[in-house]
């Protein structure tokens, strides 16, 4: 199966290339955005194709825990994915570009996967349960039905209005704190499931969101000078 990097691998923060006379600019951001796109659905692809991998002996019910977390990490993540490629598009520092298009890349392959797992257990992407029931402390987590972390729809409109340097920001502060209410979820499936593969994507997950939040917090400090 296929999975985003470990927490021994740092990302890359080689800024891309930059056309220092000013010509060209635009066609060369045109063509960043539709290989980030690519690489977005190449993810997505490489996530189903992973999820298919593991033969199911048992499958999950509707109300379980795995596919509670399935549904609603796959929510989170495309949050994170949207703020990944406002950050990629707009900020101005490269490396808080590069952080960007990482977790926009990384995350929609883990929502492919997550996807597949709800196809295989033959179960729908939405189910009736509201957000976080399949965690114990869930519902005390949701705040104006938010998962934990993420951002409201005035946070969103806020970070795509920014200009300049305080896109860089606001982006860093907000992922930063998706990615802690992230990690909680994480930790919440892992001490409730023994699927294997589950358990597996949830650990690596796990690793990726802790190296994206060093990085995160080292640039946000950087900035902040």
């Amino acid at each position: 199966m296929t999975a985003p990097a470990t927490a021994e691998t740092e990302r890359t923060t080689d800024p891309p290339t930059v056309d220092t006379d000013g010509r060209g600019a635009g066609g060369r951001r045109r063509f960043g955005t539709l290989v980030l796109t690519l690489a977005v659905v190449v993810g997505l692809l490489l996530g189903y194709a992973g999820g298919l991998l593991t033969p199911r002996l048992t499958r999950p019910g509707d109300a379980s825990v795995e596919a509670g977390f399935a549904r609603d990490m796959s929510t989170h993540h495309a949050q994170a994915v949207g703020m990944g490629l406002i950050a990629f598009q707009r900020a101005t520092d490269p490396e808080v570009r590069q952080i960007g298009v990482d977790i926009a890349t990384g995350q929609q392959g883990e929502m492919g996967t997550m996807q597949t797992w709800l196809r295989s257990w033959g179960l729908d992407p939405t189910g009736s349960q509201p957000p976080m029931a399949w965690m114990p402390d869930g519902a005390g987590l949701v705040r104006n039905g938010l998962m934990p972390g993420m951002a409201s729809a005035e946070e969103m409109a806020k970070l795509r209005a920014a200009q300049g340097r305080e896109v860089d920001i606001l982006f860093l502060e907000m992922m930063i704190r998706h990615h802690l209410g992230g990690i909680h979820m994480i930790d919440g499936v892992l001490a409730a499931s023994a699927e294997p593969d589950v358990v597996r994507t949830a650990q690596t997950m796990r690793n990726t969101q802790r190296t994206d939040l060093t990085n995160l917090q080292a640039a946000l400090k950087r900035l902040r000078g």
